[in-house]
């Protein structure tokens, strides 16, 4: 299922006034075979200094294990604010896609995508994979610390 989300300029990333040009970027999240629960992963946006920038996308819908997602939930404010897009969590060694409209601006400026997950009753994954967004690392799959087995984007 394809989904979109247009996300706008992001704490100063364009300074004029012309129009963002946008870009599909897909986001494509494999899980491992963990043999649990579905799991509540979050792709979240920070700058360079780890400043939380905004949510692209939430798997899992009930609010109170968002919690369990240490890193997201900390540079958030302590708050669930969710920006993006939120569908049901991701089973074990399953596949999470999604296509959003992002920024041109967002590329190669510093950004960041990280992902939390966390598993009833298992482990918690704070900023499992934190990967920078850039033209150069489109396509390359980054293996995660816990839960993801691979993740990667593409433009």
């Amino acid at each position: 299922m394809k989904q979109t989300l247009q996300i706008t300029a992001l704490a100063g990333a364009l300074a004029a006034p012309l129009p963002a040009l946008a870009r599909q970027v897909t986001f494509e999240t494999q899980l491992a075979n963990y043999g649990g629960d579905g799991a509540y992963v979050v792709m979240y946006v920070t700058d360079q200094a780890g400043r939380y920038q905004g949510t692209l996308w939430m798997a899992g819908r009930e609010a109170k294990y968002y919690k369990h997602l240490g890193d997201w939930r900390r540079v958030s404010g302590g708050q669930a604010r969710l920006d993006g897009i939120t569908g049901a969590s991701v089973g074990s060694g399953k596949t999470l896609r999604a296509t959003l409209d992002l920024s041109d601006a967002l590329l190669d400026a510093g950004y960041q995508i990280r992902i939390d997950t966390a598993v009833e009753d298992m482990n918690e994954n704070p900023s499992e994979v934190i990967v920078p967004l850039t033209r150069a690392g489109a396509g390359t799959a980054t293996k995660g610390r816990g839960y993801v087995k691979t993740f990667r984007y593409s433009l």
